[in-house]
């Protein structure tokens, strides 16, 4: 493998520099609302309801897309990790497990001690 070629772990500080998002949707959501009513009100004054029926799918789609990201907006920093939010454990590339450490059964004394029959 050339050095040109090694691929970069990851840092861990994504959620702290990572950018939501959702303000990005929520004026996109807003612009696509604005032309869907405007198309479907211009498609219905000149006689023309298969365009107006589909500006008024859009037109649906645009609000309840609107609905959503206010809705997580306000949840809040678990969907916008903010500078306060710590970063989360990187990936360490060694192949270690990402569940619990071997040796915790849950408190089940035949845990992971028992073969195929049910004997140790």
């Amino acid at each position: 493998m050339l050095e040109s070629e090694v691929i970069a772990m990851r840092t861990g500080s994504e959620p702290v520099t990572a950018r939501s998002p959702l303000r990005m949707r929520l004026w996109l959501s807003l612009w696509g609302t604005a032309w869907a009513l405007f198309g479907l009100v211009a498609f219905s004054m000149n006689g023309r309801p298969g365009w107006a029926a589909a500006c008024a799918v859009v037109l649906l789609l645009a609000v309840v897309d609107l609905g959503v990201i206010t809705y997580r907006m306000r949840q809040g920093p678990h969907y916008q990790p903010g500078r306060d939010v710590p970063p989360y454990e990187p990936d360490h590339g060694d192949g270690r497990p990402h569940g619990p450490p071997p040796g915790t059964d849950g408190g089940r004394p035949d845990q992971g001690l028992t073969g195929p029959s049910g004997r140790p």
